[in-house]
């Protein structure tokens, strides 16, 4: 009987506990990047859940590399909670072009908004890494404690310094000045709303693009980076957005940890090319320029923490590939 009841009102604390631990709804939350792949889905998810202060800022009015200027719109709008999805993104070819800009812009965009939301006294912010960040040789799936244990992959360095250098600065102002800054690792993301340009977006966005122009074009090949024996592991856009709530309302800052948001499933690019052929219609052969880099041969991640939080995703990669196409394509004839 005194089990029973001991385990009854143990039960009621943790689902009070689960429920008062969700956000304000009209809190003021302020979403970094609000335009882009991450921001706008995260947005999206914000609306759905009936929040009624959301902040936004584009690029033009508010240059998150100007540190004046982040502190004077903090300590404007005084946002209560922030979504730090500000970045500057790109695939291989974006990344080995240009690392100078990958590794300035992002790091001065995450120190200035991570430091300004100490200042101006944010309740809670949301740093969204990568899975770059881990490296380039890592045990498979790969856990949050490989991080800084090995080599980066050459081609995506500069990126992944200055992500992790973002999540070294949360965990500093969390040790230092008791600041509920947590950070999220997604794995390969997209969805609506992706850079779909051929020279510097991620792969499957490239390959959705150059598969269905080839279909419509009635191309009899097309060809792709690399082997295609890579591995990579990709999360519909909405499902990190509906994860990155769902760690805003119930989890907190806790021993530095940061978190995995993924599927826990890979597939390689060979395999990915493949699906992407079926779901379009496309009839011709693929063409592997070997002599183009392929980057990390895999990167998976073990979702296991997350997992435990009661979180998993929900659509499945044809479910998504699906929604990106018909994205895409009404899109393009838009334009």
């Amino acid at each position: 009987m005194y089990q029973s009841l001991r385990k009854l009102l143990l039960f009621s604390f943790l689902l009070v506990t689960f429920i008062n631990a969700k956000i304000d709804r009209h809190a003021k939350v302020y979403v970094a990047g609000h335009s882009g792949l991450v921001g706008s889905a995260i947005v999206r998810k914000l609306q759905q859940e009936e929040f009624t202060n959301i902040i936004t800022r584009s690029s033009r009015d508010l240059d998150l590399r100007n540190q004046e200027t982040v502190h004077r719109f903090f300590n404007t709008t005084k946002p209560d909670y922030v979504f730090l999805a500000a970045a500057k993104v790109g695939g291989i070819k974006a990344n080995w072009d240009y690392p100078a800009e990958f590794i300035y812009d992002n790091i001065t965009i995450s120190f200035n908004v991570i430091d300004a939301a100490y200042k101006h006294g944010v309740k809670k912010l949301l740093f969204l890494g990568s899975s770059c960040i881990y490296p380039r040789n890592c045990p498979q799936p790969i856990k949050e404690k490989y991080l800084l244990t090995g080599e980066l992959e050459q081609t995506n360095e500069p990126y992944a310094v200055a992500k992790i250098a973002g999540i070294k600065l949360c965990q500093a102002y969390n040790k230092q000045y008791g600041t509920n800054f947590i950070s999220a690792m997604p794995t390969n993301l997209y969805g609506p709303n992706d850079n779909f340009d051929t020279e510097t977006s991620h792969v499957l966005p490239a390959l959705l693009r150059k598969i269905y122009e080839a279909h419509i074009n009635n191309a009899p090949s097309v060809t792709l980076w690399g082997t295609g024996k890579p591995y990579r592991e990709f999360l519909y856009i909405d499902d990190l957005a509906d994860a990155c709530l769902f760690l805003m309302d119930n989890y907190n800052e806790n021993e530095h940890e940061i978190v995995n948001i993924g599927t826990g499933k890979d597939i390689t690019i060979a395999e990915l090319a493949e699906c992407i052929k079926k779901i379009i219609g496309y009839k011709g052969t693929f063409v592997y320029d070997s002599t183009k880099p392929d980057g990390t041969p895999r990167k998976l991640l073990n979702v296991n923490r997350l997992t435990r939080l009661g979180w998993q995703a929900k659509f499945t990669l044809k479910e998504g590939i699906k929604n990106t196409l018909d994205w895409y394509s009404t899109q393009r004839i838009l334009k």
